[in-house]
């Protein structure tokens, strides 16, 4: 499915949909050049499950944990190669009681699982994005429809 979000506010109200979905185990690959809104979307998910304060891009820590109403784990991939990321042990997180978001999720695609919400971000102009998203399995095939049909 293919959605253009026009605004930042857009954005959230995607992010706020998902989050309101999640639950332990979920996993939403993120994808997209620089600037392209992954940082944006991962802040409106987590402030719909309730995570206080600043959430900013992991980019040099790799993985920020924050508590909302479940853990929600923010990962950043974009330094690190398969090997490493592979050594870091994600797949405890992934198999884990909270959220994970994982920003540049290609790099390490042979290491998510089989099941997750694939977002792919492509920057139209200052304001405007294009979101691909792909519901790979059960229930992110679900959450996709369920989009459809709430705009």
């Amino acid at each position: 499915m293919e959605w253009v979000s026009r605004s930042e506010s857009d954005t959230e109200r995607l992010a706020r949909h998902f989050a309101g979905l999640a639950q332990p185990g979920t996993v939403i690959a993120l994808d997209g050049d620089l600037g392209a809104g992954k940082t944006k979307f991962s802040q409106g998910f987590a402030a719909a499950l309730g995570v206080p304060g600043v959430v900013n891009s992991p980019t040099f820590t790799l993985i920020k944990e924050y508590e909302g109403r479940i853990p929600f784990y923010h990962m950043d991939v974009y330094r690190i190669t398969q090997g490493e990321a592979d050594e870091l042990g994600l797949d405890e997180y992934f198999e884990g009681e909270g959220v994970c978001i994982v920003e540049w999720a290609s790099i390490i695609a042979d290491l998510l699982p089989g099941s997750r919400l694939g977002l792919y971000i492509e920057s139209l102009d200052a304001d405007s994005r294009k979101f691909r998203c792909e519901g790979i399995g059960e229930p992110y095939a679900g959450w996709i429809e369920q989009w459809k049909y709430s705009k």
